[in-house]
């Protein structure tokens, strides 16, 4: 793999810092000229190959698969870009803006044999992959409650009139987009598409700051909480007529569970190798790349467009309408 990283915010530094352990042939980063001294710091730091400020010329070098590091509403047009020229792509959650974006860029990218992958880590992780394995340790599944809550700091500058990105209705902001797509991927990593779901958010200024997702899977239910202008203790739990599964940690940053039965018998899992949680997802990415694992890569991005579904339905159930709706 020969990557080119578009952003230098901080999700590309917390990928930086695990780089050398996926063993990448070739990195490049895209800066801007505002963040040309951070994007240079960067390079020297981690001894990247190559800076541009130039998408294009970038996009003419010989890198093989460019990772969207970009706000939201960005993710679509770059990715689309990088496609028709011919690179894999590797999209920064939420993948696009709205359902209808993802098909085209699927459409083209089948076009020309390329690969799409969300970068949505939970799928990847020890602790994840195992806890679908054990899953049936609960018996018929009652009642799932997944809880990210974490108070922002763009919280208190959006209540003064500061609206940045991660609050901005134009730049395909609010807390579903941002915080409660960790519980909605690892809720339908497990079980699949609802039957329906429903959206009840806390809105202001046109755009959700917190949220509570209902979903109707039949024999169960499942909620989900997702929130950026309060917080509480993330528990996670997994409810069967036979036993709990619990999480203590932001699902995208869980490395262990606990399975507890109805005789409050408790096994822990562990799985902390030390390992940075975006190390997983990339090694995963790199090898379906490699290996030309298209059918890997379909299953996860199929997954991905019925969460774009879902999230797309949630939002208009809330009349929360992104520019890129329009």
């Amino acid at each position: 793999m020969k990557l080119g990283i578009l952003g230098t915010g901080m999700i590309v530094k917390d990928l930086l810092k695990t780089i050398d352990e996926i063993h990448i042939d070739a990195i490049s980063i895209l800066g801007t000229q505002q963040t040309k001294d951070e994007t240079q710091q960067l390079v020297k730091q981690y001894q990247l190959d190559q800076a541009f400020y130039d998408y294009d010329m970038m996009l003419k070098s010989d890198i093989d698969t460019v990772y969207v590091a970009l706000p939201n509403h960005l993710h679509y047009s770059f990715s689309k870009k990088a496609i028709e020229a011919g690179k894999h792509v590797i999209i920064e959650k939420p993948i696009t803006s709205n359902v209808k974006e993802l098909q085209d860029l699927i459409k083209i990218a089948d076009e020309k044999n390329l690969m799409i992958f969300e970068a949505m880590n939970i799928h990847y992780l020890p602790s994840y992959r195992s806890l679908k394995e054990n899953l049936s340790k609960v018996g018929k599944v009652k009642v799932v409650n997944f809880n990210y809550s974490q108070y922002s700091s763009r919280y208190d500058a959006f209540k003064e009139g500061n609206i940045l990105p991660a609050f901005d209705y134009h730049k395909s902001g609010g807390a579903l987009m941002d915080i409660h797509v960790y519980n909605i991927h690892a809720i339908m990593g497990l079980f699949q598409t609802p039957i329906n779901n429903y959206y009840f958010a806390n809105v202001e200024k046109n755009i959700d700051t917190s949220g509570m997702m209902v979903y109707d899977y039949g024999m169960f239910k499942a909620v989900s909480i997702g929130a950026k202008d309060c917080q509480a203790p993330v528990v996670s739990t997994i409810q069967g007529d036979q036993g709990v599964i619990v999480i203590h940690k932001p699902v995208n940053q869980m490395m262990k569970y606990s399975y507890i039965d109805n005789n409050a018998q408790q096994i822990d899992y562990d799985f902390n190798e030390g390992k940075h949680r975006l190390f997983y997802e990339f090694m995963e990415f790199k090898r379906m790349i490699d290996e030309k694992d298209y059918q890997g890569q379909q299953e996860m991005l199929s997954l991905s467009l019925e969460i774009s579904k879902v999230m797309e339905k949630a939002r208009q159930q809330q009349n929360i309408i992104f520019d890129a709706d329009k």
